[in-house]
């Protein structure tokens, strides 16, 4: 029991925030405007836990959510909001929540490419069963090592702490339940590929790509950023034709008018 509450505490403790957000690159309603079901929203957190994995990770991203949409059936939010996101939140466990929570946060959309309704349709269903996990929390080991935001590991070994451990509270940390979701549908995230030989009579030297699936508890939020497989989208030129010889730029009269 003291164990169980100990690592509570933690928990409590690392979900914290300690700094503000970024500057956001895109505003609130184009933001609202541009995600679709299935997209991914990548998040700069500003918790002490987001720090140690921005870190670990050499990424800005620390959080990643999934977009369903105001019609999938996720209820509201205490002030009526429509929930339109699924994610692992560290202390509640995968839960629904509307797109405002993070309307004042640094973001970035991550696309799936060619998924049909119903693709979009299993995924939501997938995620919605999983609604209320609770990810186990007793080993306070494994949370223990993020007290440290950055501790002085080489760079080629950072990666590694994020799986060390029993491996639950990594689960929950780094939203790696999105992994799964993708994987059910057989998505390609960042796959292992093996070059094995075409066996094609007539090009001995052919080689055919081969797909293996890495195990969804070694994911992390910028692997959806660095997938070959996922459209990176940004709202400011998507909601509306951007044309850069339109915007109102403010005349500094400290610069030459010339070159």
């Amino acid at each position: 029991m003291l164990l169980t509450w100990l690592t509570r505490r933690l928990a409590a403790y690392l979900s914290k925030e300690v700094s503000q957000h970024s500057v956001r690159t895109s505003t609130w309603e184009a933001l609202k405007n541009t995600l679709q079901p299935g997209d991914v929203l990548l998040v700069e957190g500003n918790t002490r836990i987001s720090v140690a994995i921005k870190y670990l990770t050499q990424s800005t991203w620390s959080h990643a959510a999934l977009y369903l949409g105001p019609h999938a059936g996720l209820g509201t939010s205490a002030d009526g909001r429509p929930n339109t996101l699924i994610e692992a939140d560290l202390e509640q466990g995968i839960r629904p929540l509307p797109l405002s929570f993070y309307r004042h946060a640094h973001t970035r959309i991550c696309r799936p490419v060619g998924l049909s309704d119903s693709d979009i349709h299993t995924l939501t269903e997938y995620a919605r069963r999983r609604i209320g996990q609770q990810y186990d929390l007793r080993n306070a080991f494994d949370l223990a090592r993020y007290l440290l935001p950055t501790p002085p590991v080489p760079s080629r070994h950072r990666h590694k702490l994020l799986a060390f451990g029993s491996g639950d509270p990594t689960r929950a940390i780094c939203s790696t339940f999105l992994a799964e979701a993708f994987q059910h549908l057989k998505y390609p995230i960042l796959p292992i590929v093996e070059l094995l030989p075409a066996d094609d009579p007539d090009c001995i030297t052919c080689l055919r790509e081969r797909y293996r699936i890495k195990h969804h508890s070694l994911f992390t939020p910028r692997d959806f950023d660095a997938s070959p497989y996922f459209r990176i989208v940004k709202p400011s030129i998507e909601v509306a034709d951007f044309d850069y010889r339109t915007l109102d730029w403010e005349e500094d009269e400290s610069e030459p008018n010339s070159l």
